[in-house]
């Protein structure tokens, strides 16, 4: 069973999209805060104040759905890059979401304090990039809390259901697939193209230049 708490196009810039329950939330340009000992450069979960997510396309408009689950999330090959992580969010933390600056955000009330495995799942980040002047959506996201009392483990329920391509705590697995799994403890990368998603923004991640659309 899930409930779909957000379902819009966000509107931000530097691709910016922020989960925080602290007053302290919200990435601030300190990539270490929210990547330490992660490889992925799609989520930094690494704060304790809340998750930045990293949007390809940079202003011009990403869809957005997030979903409270009861259940494990089912796999969706329409997504090319997924990632994971373990959060816990404090008792009498409120969970908001919100955009570059603050511009847009959202209460999601419907989130209790508890500790969560979160899925973020990507689409088309590539195109996303590129198409900042490109007529409607582009690039997609997915994002699923599941309840969890305690971390699992990367071949728990919550891992992929098929095997990723990349690092997962220092071994390599192949597969064709384009999944990233990210777990409590370490991460796993797979390359996706041009667009690096996967690389941390202060290690080889395309810069945010400013795009001007004409027309």
């Amino acid at each position: 069973m899930e409930r779909i708490l957000l379902d819009e196009v966000i509107q931000t810039d530097y691709g910016q999209f922020d989960l925080v329950w602290a007053d302290t939330g919200g990435f601030d340009g300190d990539v270490d805060r929210f990547f330490e000992g992660q490889v992925n450069g799609l989520v930094g979960s690494a704060d304790s104040s809340g998750v930045y997510v990293n949007l390809a396309r940079r202003s011009g408009g990403s869809s957005l759905r997030i979903v409270l689950r009861d259940d494990a999330p089912e796999a969706d090959d329409s997504y090319q890059d997924v990632v994971e992580v373990s959060i816990t969010i404090p008792p009498g933390a409120v969970v908001q979401w919100m955009s570059w600056a603050g511009e847009t955000s959202g209460v999601l009330a419907e989130i209790p304090p508890g500790s969560y495995r979160l899925r973020v799942s990507a689409r088309d980040r590539d195109e996303g990039a590129s198409g900042e002047c490109a007529d409607g959506l582009v690039d997609a996201y997915m994002l699923e809390f599941g309840h969890h009392p305690s971390a699992p483990t990367p071949s728990s329920e919550w891992a992929p259901q098929t095997p990723s391509t990349g690092i997962v705590n220092g071994a390599t697995v192949d597969s064709p697939r384009t999944h990233t799994h990210v777990d409590v403890a370490g991460s796993a990368v797979t390359p996706s193209g041009e667009f690096s998603s996967h690389t941390r923004p202060d290690q080889g991640g395309k810069p945010r230049s400013l795009t001007v659309c004409s027309g």
